[in-house]
């Protein structure tokens, strides 16, 4: 089943309380910053939009640049169509915006590279798959790591960008780790559609969980009401509390 009926994005999502409620994700397997991006690996970070690199594993990255790891983060796009029809977000004002405000968020995780950003359009990456793929593999090394969004999260740029980073990893030689985003919205504590059997629960320290938490912070135009609209927030309250786990987990 696609995305749209099979995992819709609607409403608030599924309750933080009650994910922390179900024994499974206190009983995911360990692992460290280290063993996810050994000594001399890059991570390499794909974002479908601006939001995405922080909300998946701003906390992993905020560890990793504090040991020196090597860090490349990618925009897939510029999160241009977050806010369709809207006066006071128009796409022109997006394009400025977004990106700044992940240059903000990356700083307040110790990350002071600027994302290599490949403009492509968003909400249209799932017939762009091949094109992504090809974009992405001069880019890769065999020793990266790559953390993207994972293949079935629910949203179509989520799950676009997760098949065109499988298919460069595999053709690069590198190593790719699926995150998922969305999934905790749609999904149910021990939703047998989740790799339960592939994940990871990575913890973070103090200062890594408080860089996380500045770094959501700087995305203002997905954090306020659209006025023009009536709109709520794009990243709704659920999201940003998820945000707030001293923990991320993932797919290897």
């Amino acid at each position: 089943m696609d995305a749209v009926t099979d995992r819709p994005i609607r409403g608030q999502g599924t309750s933080e309380r009650d994910w922390n409620a179900w024994p499974g994700l206190r009983q995911l397997r360990a692992a460290t910053p280290g063993q996810l991006v050994p000594y001399g690996a890059r991570a390499v970070v794909v974002a479908p939009h601006p939001d995405d690199e922080v909300l998946s594993v701003g906390g992993l990255l905020a560890q990793l640049a504090r040991g020196g790891t090597p860090i490349c983060v990618i925009a897939v796009t510029d999160g241009t169509a977050s806010h369709r029809g809207s006066a006071d977000w128009p796409a022109d004002r997006l394009v400025r915006e977004r990106p700044q405000e992940s240059r903000n968020a990356l700083r307040c995780l110790g990350i002071h590279v600027e994302p290599m950003r490949l403009g492509m359009p968003d909400g249209g990456l799932q017939e762009l798959r091949c094109l992504l793929a090809d974009r992405l593999l001069p880019m890769l090394d065999r020793s990266d790591v790559i953390f993207t969004t994972w293949r079935q999260d629910g949203h179509p740029d989520h799950e676009a960008t997760g098949h065109a980073c499988a298919f460069a990893a595999a053709r690069a030689g590198a190593r790719l780790v699926e995150v998922p985003v969305w999934a905790w919205h749609w999904a149910a504590p021990g939703d047998g559609r989740l790799p339960w059997h592939r994940a990871s629960r990575v913890g973070l320290d103090a200062d890594a969980l408080d860089r996380k938490r500045q770094a959501v912070q700087c995305f203002k135009s997905q954090l306020e009401p659209d006025a023009s609209t009536g709109a709520g927030p794009i990243l709704r309250s659920t999201t940003v509390e998820r945000a707030d786990r001293p923990f991320e987990v993932m797919f290897t």
